[in-house]
């Protein structure tokens, strides 16, 4: 059962984050921020993995320290929900439109951190959120899930589109990266004979 909890309690954020990588996208998302919350539910839906986060923080400051932490404690249960890796696909990949924005993501489980970046936003904010934090919460997802992210969007002119897609295109390449190969259930995917 690749199911786990996790929970991170700092001076500045209360998270708890409960996944499950073989569900089929139901989601539960409270974090108090609401595009937050909205690219959250993307990517439980798009990923397929039941996705349940509680989490409060210093809203009053701004939402940076909620969002990087949440992306921490993601990290952490993915990481933990994968245990060895016996029989995932470990790599995957997807574009994804979102309207006009296009975005492409490729990752690797692979047990080493490496975090590539390539968004710009046009504008500073989506509602009431800096875009910029949008960069710490995917490091922070690469730091501690151990693996290599890339995510670069190829051109849009929205931002709340751009972010969108952003999301999006990790949740389907997640998806696809934790997922059981059938024709190597039992088998690590690597050479080494360990991820």
């Amino acid at each position: 059962m690749r199911q786990v909890q996790i929970e991170r309690n700092t001076t500045e954020t209360q998270i708890t984050v409960q996944l499950n990588l073989d569900g089929t996208g139901i989601y539960n998302i409270q974090t108090g921020c609401g595009f937050f919350d909205h690219m959250l539910e993307q990517l439980s839906r798009h990923s397929l993995i039941d996705l349940t986060i509680q989490a409060t923080g210093d809203l009053h400051i701004d939402a940076h320290h909620l969002v990087e932490d949440t992306g921490i404690v993601l990290g952490k249960a993915l990481l933990e929900a994968l245990a060895d890796k016996t029989g995932i696909n470990r790599y995957g990949s997807a574009c994804i439109p979102m309207d006009e924005a296009l975005t492409r993501c490729v990752l690797d489980l692979s047990g080493r951190t490496a975090f590539v970046w390539h968004v710009k936003f046009p504008t500073e904010k989506v509602g009431d959120i800096d875009t910029e934090v949008f960069k710490e919460f995917f490091a922070a997802v690469a730091d501690n899930l151990k693996a290599a992210i890339h995510i670069e969007n190829l051109y849009g002119d929205n931002s709340h589109h751009i972010a969108e897609s952003c999301f999006k295109a990790f949740a389907r390449a997640l998806r696809h990266a934790v997922e059981i190969d059938p024709k190597a259930a039992n088998i690590t995917p690597s050479t080494k004979g360990a991820l």
